[in-house]
Order: structure tokens, then C-alpha cells, then sequence
């Protein structure tokens, strides 16, 4: 596996426990000396014992992947919804102004960080419908907040970010093997026409502030309150069935019944067009796309290759154009039948 060409050298290098403490006593945040790092590939995230008996959870940004402003945008989101009593767990302030966002310089790389909450959950179960109707009213309710106001900072989920761009991306760098290089092109070329002409044939759709990155594993579920976030980093302008297609999975006829009770629950509160179920397809393959990319990007940290190992091998991109084959075949499929 070669060398990334597409990140900068490994930026967490001098994140050390006592430099996380250091970062948090600056902000009036006293740890006892205890913390433990929780998983998370992009960013770095510890849950912080204070000398207060308090426990928080301190996230440290991936540097040059966001900037202030769009972190801000992100914060700023999660008060709105925190404010409008949706179960979200907001940023705390780290000062007397409200700031949300502290800096720290550690081996010449500024880190930002902010903190929050500890927040504990389970995973839904997606298997009962009460769960799927209170996750289709969870979702309405964080698009009510996300329609009253664009983004300004964070990007937007479309063809040519999530698509266009990660395919130049791994096509001009030495992730593709000489072997699946005109395989795996041709599939992505072809895969991302059939998403464009669907997006042309669904015809414009209104776009909001969406959490991004609405799968089963970013979903706590607590007992007597049901779901939550922790976080929102992926947060995004989008359609709304981008927040809802990843919590469904199966066959036309089992994703037909769970989309079914999803919007049961959603339209409790905000009407859903269904034209953008059409969209389904089409969003999963611009996210194969996109996660392929994001891993080479990240490849020089080291998290990357150890939790990776199979990536950039032959057998990785010939599944991948299998998959986008595979894909082309589901985009031509009308969308679940048991909803119309």
C-alpha cells in the first residue's frame, strides 16, 4: 500500500493525555486525571473525569478538515435544536461570552476542540415498529428546526462533492491497482451518469440542514427517552430522505415496510415528498463513492491502516465494482413498491 499523497502528516501525534487535560484546565474544565479515548476514526474524542465529579466529553477536530466557521454553523445548529426541546446533546460554553470552540497549538498543529455532556445510549432496534415511528418523529422534528434557516458554512450533499470530486480523487491517486484501475472507472463513471440522470428525472427538492450521517451506529437510544445525537459533525444541507434511507435495509418489500413506518412517524410532524424515495439508490452510491475517497485521504494517520488493512487491495476494488454494478441495477428498480 503506498503512501497517501492526499493528507498531511499524521495530526494527532501530540495529542497526548496530558496535553488533553492541559487543553481542558485552560478553558476552567479541571480533570482528576482520569479520561479514556472513545472511538472515533475522524476526529478525537475523551471522556473526561472533572475534579468536580462531573464527566464530559471532549472532541478534538480533525485540523484543515472543517473551519471555525463551519464548526460554529454545526454548534449553533445543535442549540437551536437543544432550544426547540429536541434530544440532542449541545456543546457547552467555555466561557462567559457562550464561545463553544477552544484552540490549543500542540507540536506546532492548532487543534480545536469542544465539550459536552456525557450522554450514554444502546443501539435501536430497528426491528420494532414502535422504535421506527419514534425515529421517523425524532428525524421530523430535527428538519423542522433544520428548515427554518440555511447553512451558510457547511457544505452540501450533492453529485459533484460526494461524487465527482472523490472519483478524480482515486482515479489520480495510487489507491487503484493497475489491475481494477479501468474496471472500477468505467463502473464509477457509469454508476455516477445513472445518478445524475435520476436526480434530473426526480426533479428539484427542497434541501435543509440534516444531521448527514443518520445510520443505526450514530443513533443512542435511552431507556424512557428514546433517541438521541451526541453530535453533529456530518451535518449537512441535503434532501430529507438523506436522514432517512440509511436506517432501512433488506429487500424492495421489507425496506418498503420500515420506510413505511419511518414516515408514519415523520409525518406526524412535517410532510415527506415521497418523489425523493427515488433518491435512495442514488445516495447510497455516491456514499460508496465518497467513503472510498475519505479513506484515502485519511490514509497517514495511523488509525487508518490498522482498522482498514483490506483497503487498496485488488480484492477491495473488485468488490467495489461489483457493488456500483450492482448499484446501476437498483437505480433502474422503481423505489419500494409497498409504498405507492
Amino acid at each position: 500500500m503506498p503512501d497517501s499523497p492526499l493528507t498531511p502528516p499524521e495530526p494527532y501525534a501530540a495529542l497526548t493525555p496530558q496535553a488533553v487535560l492541559d487543553a481542558l484546565d485552560g478553558v476552567g474544565l479541571r480533570g482528576d486525571g482520569r479520561l479514556l479515548q472513545l472511538n472515533s476514526y475522524e476526529n478525537r474524542v475523551f471522556q473526561v473525569f472533572l475534579e468536580d465529579g462531573r464527566v464530559v466529553v471532549a472532541k478534538f477536530y480533525r485540523p484543515a478538515r472543517w473551519s471555525d466557521a463551519q464548526i460554529l454553523e454545526e454548534h449553533a445548529f445543535a442549540l437551536e435544536l437543544a432550544a426547540a426541546d429536541v434530544p440532542v446533546v449541545p456543546p457547552l460554553a467555555l466561557n462567559a461570552d457562550g464561545l463553544t470552540l477552544a484552540h490549543t497549538t500542540l507540536g506546532g498543529v492548532v487543534h480545536r476542540f469542544s465539550v459536552s455532556e456525557r450522554r450514554a445510549g444502546r443501539a435501536p432496534e430497528l426491528d420494532d415498529p414502535e422504535t421506527l415511528q419514534w425515529l421517523g418523529r425524532f428525524i421530523a422534528r430535527i428538519h423542522q428546526v433544520g428548515r427554518v434557516r440555511p447553512f451558510v458554512h457547511r457544505r452540501a450533499l450533492d453529485i459533484q462533492t460526494f461524487g465527482h470530486r472523490a472519483r478524480r480523487l482515486l482515479a489520480d491517486s495510487d489507491f487503484l491497482p493497475h489491475t481494477q484501475r479501468a474496471a472500477w472507472t468505467n463502473a464509477c463513471d457509469a454508476a455516477l451518469a445513472r445518478v445524475e440522470q435520476v436526480f434530473a428525472d426526480v426533479g428539484p427538492v427542497r434541501t435543509l440542514r440534516l444531521h448527514g450521517d443518520c445510520h443505526p451506529g450514530n443513533v443512542l437510544w435511552r431507556e424512557g427517552e428514546g433517541p438521541h445525537f451526541v453530535d453533529l459533525d456530518d451535518a449537512c444541507t441535503g434532501p430529507a430522505i438523506q436522514d432517512l434511507w440509511m436506517l432501512v435495509s433488506g429487500g424492495a418489500s421489507t425496506m418498503g415496510r420500515q420506510l413505511v413506518l419511518l414516515l408514519e412517524g415523520y409525518e406526524t410532524f412535517v410532510p415527506f415528498e415521497r418523489r425523493e424515495l427515488a433518491l435512495i439508490e442514488p445516495l447510497r452510491t455516491l456514499r460508496m463513492i465518497h467513503h472510498s475517497a475519505w479513506l484515502a485521504e485519511r490514509w497517514s494517520d495511523p488509525a487508518f491502516p490498522a482498522a482498514f488493512p483490506w483497503f487498496g487491495t485488488e480484492a477491495y476494488w473488485s468488490q467495489q465494482t461489483t457493488q456500483l454494478h450492482e448499484q446501476l441495477e437498483a437505480m433502474d428498480a422503481p423505489p419500494p413498491l409497498s409504498l405507492w
